[in-house]
């Protein structure tokens, strides 16, 4: 068991309502595109396949995709939605968890590899990548950049969404490298507020770079998004592709 903190059934329940803009085709359109080019004819491996948002419908594309996922509630989500000799799930945490076969690609979305708390579970997460590759497949990941420009000294809090029906606020350790993002979300139009939280361990485009070579894995691509704009030093997040030498 590595350090990711599990997700509940009532989270997993509402996790599709909450995410649906994620879910949106303008989001998931160039997310399966890139996605599906990369692993041409091969088979993808989902690192924390959660619920299918990204896997399911990669794998009505035509991929087949296989997941791993720490939360059984999570997957019990995804099974109501394909079967499981269509898109097999293996329980397990993606530092450790070994599933048969090879891929032409790995895949870890939405900020998921700072679900593991420790810069050695994140390094053995690329060397679990590295293991499930064949030789010239890529491992890819979507991940935020730390937004620590607009964390001024004394500041020990950034707002990251205000809307309607929810606010939330990151909070960070800098020694620890360890965000907490804080979440207030109204149930309707006109209920009260529920308070949730989890930890992340936060790391920078260099840092994974170095965790992949450890793994022996070469960075190939960097872009500002699944659309592929040019990442600069304004970029608020970052989709980097690694290869594995053939």
């Amino acid at each position: 068991m590595t350090s990711s903190e599990l997700w509940t059934a009532a989270t997993a329940d509402r996790y599709d309502a909450e995410e649906r803009e994620m879910s949106s085709a303008a989001v998931l359109g160039p997310t399966l595109d890139f996605l599906a080019e990369l692993a041409g004819d091969g088979r993808a491996l989902e690192f924390a396949v959660g619920t299918g948002r990204v896997g399911v419908p990669l794998r009505e594309r035509g991929v087949p995709v296989v997941g791993i996922e720490l939360s059984e509630p999570m997957a019990a989500v995804l099974r109501r939605k394909i079967d499981e000799d269509v898109l097999p799930v293996t329980i397990g945490d993606m530092a450790t968890t070994v599933v048969p076969g090879m891929f032409t690609l790995v895949y870890l979305v939405y900020n998921t590899i700072t679900n593991l708390l420790t810069q050695d579970e994140q390094v053995e997460c690329f060397r679990n990548a590295a293991r499930h590759l064949a030789p010239g497949g890529r491992f890819v990941i979507e991940l935020g950049v730390p937004p620590l420009r607009r964390l001024p000294p004394g500041q020990v809090a950034v707002p990251f969404d205000i809307s309607e029906r929810h606010l939330g606020f990151d909070t960070f350790d800098l020694v620890g490298q360890v965000l907490v993002s804080h979440h207030l979300t109204r149930d309707g139009d006109d209920g009260p507020y529920r308070r949730d939280q989890s930890r992340h361990r936060y790391a920078w485009p260099a840092e994974l770079d170095l965790m992949a070579r450890i793994a022996g894995l070469e960075l190939e691509r960097r872009v500002a998004d699944w659309d592929g704009a040019q990442f600069t030093q304004d970029s608020e997040k970052h989709v980097s592709v690694w290869r594995k030498p053939a």
